[in-house]
C-alpha cells in the first residue's frame, strides 16, 4: 500500500480517536489524555494508538483500563468514519515520552541551579 496514503489514514485515525474521547465517550474513569500518535501497519489491519496519560499512577491505570474496554466502540466509531473495507484492530500503548522529557528537564534545571 501507498506510504502516502498509510500516513494520510494514520492522521485521520488520530483526529478521529481524539475527537471520540472528547466528545463521544462518557466513561467517568476516563481522564486527562492525549492522543500523539498512531501507527498503522501495511495492509490497514492493526492500529496502534499511542496516548500520554496524566494524574496518579492510579489515574493512569484506569484511564488505560477504560480505553481497553472502550475499544470496540472507538473500532466501530472509526471504521465508519473512514469508509474502507476493514475497520482496523485497535491497541492503546501508553506513550511516555512526554514523562521522560520531563524527567530530563528537571534534572537539566537542577544541575543548572547548583552550578
Amino acid at each position: 500500500m501507498g506510504e502516502l496514503r498509510v500516513r494520510k489514514i494514520q492522521e485521520f485515525i488520530k483526529q478521529e480517536v481524539s475527537n471520540i474521547l472528547l466528545r463521544k465517550l462518557k466513561d467517568p474513569r476516563l481522564g486527562f489524555v492525549t492522543v500523539t500518535d498512531v501507527r498503522i501497519t501495511g495492509d490497514l489491519r492493526e492500529a496502534t494508538i499511542y496516548v500520554s496519560l496524566f494524574g496518579s499512577d492510579k489515574q493512569k491505570q484506569d484511564t488505560l483500563q477504560a480505553l481497553k474496554h472502550a475499544t470496540g466502540y472507538i473500532r466501530t466509531e472509526v471504521g465508519r468514519s473512514l469508509g474502507i473495507r476493514y475497520s482496523p484492530t485497535i491497541t492503546f500503548q501508553q506513550d511516555t515520552s512526554l514523562d521522560y522529557g520531563m524527567k530530563i528537564d528537571k534534572i537539566l534545571h537542577d544541575i543548572e541551579k547548583k552550578d
